[in-house]
C-alpha cells in the first residue's frame, strides 16, 4: 500500500526502468515508409532502447462503486541507429482491487488513444475491446488501428513486455509489433 491505495501487481513497476544493458535491445516491427529501404507498407525492424518511468497517480472512484489505484507513466523510445526519439507515449496503468482489472489507457502523438484491459498478475495480457481506440479523423481513413494487446511480464528488477498493434494502412491489414526487456534502476541518494 502506497499512501493507503492498494496497487496491487503494479506496485513493483513504480521506479524508472531501461533497456537492459549488454545487448538487450527492443525490436520495433512497424510498417515501411514510401522512399524507405524496405519499401511503402513492407516490415521495417528497428532496433531500440526505452526509458519507462512509473509514478503513483493516485486512486479515483466511478460511479461511487469502482476504486482505483492508478500509476503514470512515460515512455520514451530511441532508435538504435541515430539515437532519435521515434515514440513518446504517456497513459496510466490502473488497478480495479474488486473487479480484479488492470487497464493500460495510454496516447501517443499521432492522433491515437488506447485502451487495454485484463487481469492481473506478474503476467498480465491486456487487450482491447469494443470502442478501445480513438483515433483522429485522417488516421481513421488511412492507418486505422483496429485492435491492441501488450503482455507484460515482471520478475524482481526485471519487466518484459511483447505487444501487437493490429493495423490497416496503406489499404492492407498490418501486425505492428514491438518487444523489450527493461531493467529497473536503483535509487540514489537519500
Amino acid at each position: 500500500m502506497i499512501a493507503g491505495l492498494d496497487y496491487g501487481p503494479l506496485v513493483g513497476l513504480i521506479g524508472t526502468w531501461k533497456s537492459a544493458p549488454n545487448g538487450g535491445v527492443g525490436v520495433d516491427v512497424a510498417p515501411g515508409q514510401a522512399g524507405s529501404k524496405v519499401g511503402k507498407g513492407k516490415p521495417a525492424v528497428s532496433p531500440y532502447y526505452e526509458t519507462i518511468k512509473y509514478t503513483p497517480a493516485g486512486g479515483a472512484v466511478n460511479a461511487s462503486e469502482q476504486h482505483l489505484a492508478a500509476l503514470y507513466y512515460r515512455q520514451q523510445v530511441f532508435a538504435k541507429s541515430d539515437n532519435k526519439k521515434f515514440h513518446d507515449q504517456t497513459g496510466y496503468l490502473i488497478y480495479d482491487k474488486k473487479a480484479q482489472k488492470v487497464y493500460d489507457t495510454f496516447c501517443i502523438p499521432r492522433g491515437v488513444c488506447v485502451v487495454a484491459e485484463g487481469a492481473p498478475g506478474t503476467t498480465m495480457t491486456l487487450r482491447t475491446k469494443s470502442k478501445g481506440v480513438a483515433e483522429t479523423q485522417y488516421m481513421l481513413k488511412t492507418d486505422r488501428t483496429q485492435a491492441f494487446s501488450v503482455t507484460f511480464t515482471l520478475s524482481g528488477n526485471t519487466l518484459k513486455y511483447k505487444q501487437k498493434t493490429d493495423l490497416q494502412v496503406y489499404g492492407k491489414p498490418f501486425s505492428h509489433t514491438d518487444s523489450d526487456t527493461l531493467k529497473k534502476l536503483k535509487k540514489t541518494g537519500g
